[in-house]
């Protein structure tokens, strides 16, 4: 059955890699990216509608919300964009960029088209990542803004820790009303990741290095359109969260607490902007 899948860092890598494989499955995929010529240049290709958004402003996801809730439904919102940063930055919106850009544009997003996906009984998928194991430790519930102790990693790895939160805590708020989230990760994926930091991880990732610890976006995009595909309960447990197909330990242990939180932390944080409507 065709489903309307929006696909945001669709622009490259593993998100370009997935819609390539969805489109040839005959699925109306809606694609999102930052960069202007690599996502009108796959709109190209694949004859599928796009959207321009740059995570770092909010504004912009605001205004990509408008422009999905157009479509008739979304029955699928896979929030793919994401990326490790390098030097602590602040964005215009006054929050932590790598934070902003992995977690609470995401956020931000669901939330706005939440009645479209209500509606639809969506699937909402999170790329998540094995970092969230590596490098969350360090998650602080306070300071969300990594104002403390602050590197390249152990922020990646709580943005993506952070989508496992959000991942659960959606699933808690909304199964009732047949949503069905789930995260995952990718694996470590020969891509365009890593190009914005000074990290190790940019020596790992732009160098021949990458073919001898990397696989390709269309390996790492089978997992993501298996998800997509998939019946929650069936293929999938809703709430999950999953490497390679099968269930992912994530060592973070959370009675609820820390993901009810982080959903009313980011709330809270999204209210500083006029435009927010809770």
């Amino acid at each position: 059955m065709t489903k309307t899948i929006v696909l945001t860092g669709a622009s490259d890598g593993i998100g370009a890699a997935a819609a390539r494989q969805l489109k040839a499955k005959d699925h109306h995929v809606v694609l999102v990216g930052r960069s202007k010529e690599k996502t009108e240049k796959l709109a190209r290709e694949l004859d599928a509608p796009y959207h321009l958004a740059d995570f770092t402003k909010l504004r912009d996801v605001e205004r990509l919300a408008t422009e999905l809730d157009a479509y008739p439904t979304i029955d699928v919102l896979a929030n793919n964009a994401g990326g490790i940063m390098g030097n602590r930055e602040v964005t215009e919106d006054g929050f932590e960029k790598t934070f902003q850009v992995n977690h609470l544009a995401g956020f931000h997003l669901t939330k706005l088209l939440l009645p479209k996906l209500i509606a639809s009984k969506a699937k909402v998928i999170q790329t998540s990542s094995e970092a969230a194991n590596l490098f969350g430790k360090t998650f602080d519930i306070n300071d969300l803004n990594n104002e403390g102790n602050y590197s390249a990693t152990n922020a990646y790895g709580n943005g993506k820790l952070a989508n496992i939160y959000f991942t659960w805590e959606l699933q808690n708020r909304y199964v009732a009303k047949g949503i069905s989230a789930v995260a995952f990760h990718p694996g470590v994926v020969r891509t365009s990741f890593a190009s914005e930091t000074n990290h190790f991880m940019r020596f790992m990732y732009h160098t021949p290095l990458k073919y001898l610890i990397t696989i390709t976006p269309e390996k790492s995009a089978e997992a993501l359109v298996a998800l997509i595909e998939g019946t929650p309960g069936v293929d999938w447990e809703p709430g999950g969260v999953y490497s390679k197909g099968q269930p992912m330990r994530v060592q973070a242990i959370d009675d609820g607490t820390t993901a009810k939180l982080l959903w009313e932390k980011s709330e809270e944080m999204l209210s500083t902007l006029s435009s927010y409507k809770k």
